[in-house]
């Protein structure tokens, strides 16, 4: 999939059209840093549960509901796929105590 992204483009003959590709090279690299954020929080959380560091994974998932509502207000990730992660992360933090 990356290769055919890449793939020759059309240039864009208005200059609504070429300030439109520009903006959307920075949207892109944007949305992209933030979506890679996003996994590397929800990651450190579950790595801090697998640890079984219950006061560790309490404050990283603290952290990351803030990154997580963030990444959803902004239309990276649908609303409900975030609550899906805060759900979910939040049940093994809770299974932790058990």
């Amino acid at each position: 999939m990356a290769t055919s992204s890449k793939a020759k483009k059309k240039t864009v003959r208005l200059a609504s059209g070429r300030k439109r590709a520009r903006q959307d090279v920075k949207l892109n690299a944007a949305n992209t840093a933030l979506r890679s954020h996003f996994r590397t929080v929800i990651k450190n959380v579950q790595k801090a549960v697998t640890a079984g560091d219950k006061s560790k994974a309490a404050d990283l998932f603290k952290a990351a509901q803030t990154v997580i509502d963030s990444v959803a207000d902004k239309g990276i990730f649908h609303k409900n796929k975030a609550a899906r992660h805060k759900s979910r992360l939040s049940a093994k933090i809770k299974a932790l105590a058990a």
